[in-house]
């Protein structure tokens, strides 16, 4: 132990490095990267776009908030008149459309209840409850008796018979391939 005080002060403090060469710190990161790169990548890819978007919100939060700042009070009263006196002619709009729907409505309920009276007097009359189709049935009768048209081209040949086999040459039955499948 005497040995290490006949040393100068400088040398004591100064030990060799156990490691002076980096080999093992390399091997570590040449192990981490080869089994996570590609994960670290794809972090670091999310990480930017993450940060490029909050960059931007921030941004866009800046510039509408001293928007309304720059704005004159008399163009925001504008644009508000301007918005209600649309509103205004849509609501209109709108009742006009209702008024001439109910009025439809009323002149649809007015005819159906006409009907209906009409049908009721023709009941008490002894009439049919079709109302005046008594009259039409002699015109009726006249126009539907079925006339057959003579002109007509048949559909197929009188001589046709699917049970003899030899009317349709394209629908022949015919045996499948011998021998095995091709297969591949």
């Amino acid at each position: 132990m005497g040995d290490n005080s006949e040393l100068p002060p400088v040398e004591q403090h100064q030990r060799p490095l156990r490691n002076q060469d980096l080999s093992a710190v390399t091997d570590l990161v040449q192990d981490v990267l080869s089994q996570y790169g590609w994960y670290l990548l794809a972090a670091t890819a999310l990480f930017y776009l993450l940060i490029q978007y909050i960059v931007k919100k921030s941004q866009g939060r800046t510039r509408s908030s001293a928007q309304p700042a720059h704005h004159d009070a008399a163009l925001v009263a504008k644009r508000q008149e301007a918005l209600e006196a649309a509103r205004m002619r849509m609501q209109e709009e709108l009742d006009a459309k209702a008024a001439i729907f109910k009025e439809k409505q009323k002149q649809q309920e007015e005819e159906k209840r006409r009907q209906k009276i009409e049908l009721w007097e023709n009941m008490k009359e002894g009439k049919s409850c079709k109302g005046n189709t008594s009259q039409n049935t002699e015109e009726d009768l006249s126009t539907t008796v079925i006339k057959r048209k003579t002109d007509k081209k048949p559909l197929r040949s009188s001589d046709y018979n699917p049970l003899s086999g030899d009317g349709g040459g394209t629908c022949a039955w015919r045996p499948g391939r011998r021998g095995p499948s091709a297969g591949g």
